[in-house]
């Protein structure tokens, strides 16, 4: 870890959520702000919650856009047409719970207790500290989907949309709402500020290599295109790195 001014390190064992405790070293931390970047549902939420509420001035929940209703239609968990896009923080959100359910195997796999809509209820219960969360689009970049197999993969849907961020400038957000004064209390989406269509986004890059069509019955009529309007004009949030560059550079 790089040695940051006020920044404080602590290596843990690395465990599979839900993460139910927090290492010693990091629950005697006088810290100002936690950011959880893995807190995947209910149990682990409030275990943060149980850990640091009235402890840090700020907890930060790292959410997803996969909480809107539109994401429960694309995927067909929820019924109704395609909801209107882009989605601002104020869209519907699903009204199912556990998207992914009926891929689980057992109570015991992700799959199956997974819901991010659970993680934002429980630290909205947080009694002392204040909260954000922001919810993500699809991260792309190095340690990721470096290879831009979510554009490449779904080229024979050219008009749909979907909303990319390069994990620098996520980043960069993240850490902006975690101190700014007027984030407190606010849910905001991280994303590109213009999402293309796919078949937009195929005519700036390079032709990349032959990958198969992404599986899965979804409805395309259903965008998964989000309003970022809310950070830039509320925070004066600005991307570190061309959205756009950066793909290219990737493809």
């Amino acid at each position: 870890m790089p040695n940051l001014p006020g920044v404080v390190g602590v290596v843990a064992e690395r465990t599979p959520p839900p993460i139910l405790s927090f290492p010693d070293a990091i629950e005697s931390v006088n810290a100002d702000v936690v950011i959880h970047f893995f807190c995947m549902g209910a149990e682990d939420a409030r275990a943060f919650v149980r850990s640091f509420d009235g402890r840090v001035r700020r907890l930060v929940l790292v959410s997803s856009c996969d909480v809107y209703r539109a994401y429960g239609r694309f995927i067909g968990t929820e019924p109704g047409p395609p909801d209107p896009t882009p989605l601002a923080e104020s869209a519907p959100v699903r009204e199912r719970l556990y998207p992914y359910r009926s891929k689980a195997t057992n109570a015991e796999q992700l799959e199956y207790w997974y819901d991010k809509l659970e993680a934002e209820r429980v630290i909205r219960e947080a009694r002392h500290s204040e909260f954000v969360i922001v919810r993500l689009p699809k991260v792309y970049g190095p340690g990721g989907k470096s290879g831009l197999e979510t554009v490449y993969g779904f080229a024979h849907q050219p008009l749909w949309r979907w909303t990319h961020g390069h994990v620098d400038n996520v980043a960069s957000a993240i850490a902006l709402v975690a101190f700014h004064p007027h984030a407190a209390r606010e849910v905001f989406n991280l994303g590109e500020a213009q999402t293309p269509t796919i078949g937009e986004r195929l005519a700036s890059l390079p032709r990349g290599a032959d990958f198969e069509p992404t599986a899965g019955d979804y409805d395309f009529r259903q965008d998964l295109h989000f309003d970022t309007t809310k950070i830039r004009s509320r925070l004066g949030y600005q991307d570190v790195i061309n959205e756009v560059d950066a793909m290219r550079t990737l493809g």
